[in-house]
């Protein structure tokens, strides 16, 4: 088994990549799906998320109230803490059984979007960052993704730089052209985890 992580900054593709690694045959484990997953009703981290803040995170039909929750914590760093510590070790166990049930033989993807904020690379075999300019960046958040020019600097700016991603990078897809650019690059970064997967 060839464990990857895979990152990049907001509006530099990598969930295009993802999916690109997943139609070739990647395990995929995402980070932010298994996120949210954690908290769905009835589950016991949502209890515990409600324990830690409250039933004021709830909706009326009792899912977390994500913008509610936001509010709250991006606003205060010890907040943000309390729930890293009751989603994190939840998400690491899930992963794990997501990738003990890939088999020996597979590439398994691990879609991080903060693995260089979070110091996470020393996990992964390997480390793939999609790479792209900012401008690039600021100008698919704008455009794709209709956020305001003003809201998509912030959130690049609160994320790792691009040169701290580029430092745990083991393999860099630039993604600063148009899409069918990239599917070409993708396939060659493909080939390459399989042979390394074939070696081990």
């Amino acid at each position: 088994m060839l464990k990857v992580g895979l990152t990049g900054g907001i509006g530099a593709g990598k969930s295009e990549v993802s999916r690109l690694l997943a139609s070739y045959g990647a395990v995929i484990v995402d980070s932010d799906r298994i996120a949210r997953e954690v908290v769905e009703p009835g589950t016991p981290g949502l209890a515990a998320v409600v324990a830690e803040f409250g039933p004021g995170v709830l909706t009326p039909e009792g899912t977390l109230d994500r913008p509610k929750l936001g509010a709250i914590v991006f606003a205060d760093p010890d907040r943000l803490a309390a729930l890293n510590a009751i989603v994190h070790p939840l998400v690491r166990a899930r992963s794990a059984e997501l990738e003990a049930a890939a088999g020996t033989a597979a590439v398994v993807v691990h879609d991080v979007p903060l693995l260089a904020e979070n110091g996470l690379a020393p996990l992964y075999d390997l480390v793939v960052v999609v790479d792209a300019g900012t401008d690039t960046r600021l100008d698919r958040l704008v455009r794709l993704r209709g956020m305001a020019p003003d809201e998509a600097r912030a959130r690049m700016a609160a994320q790792a730089s691009r040169e701290e991603r580029l430092a745990v990078a083991d393999v860099v897809i630039d993604n600063d052209g148009p899409l069918e650019t990239l599917e070409p690059r993708v396939a060659a970064v493909w080939e390459d985890l399989r042979r390394r997967a074939d070696q081990d």
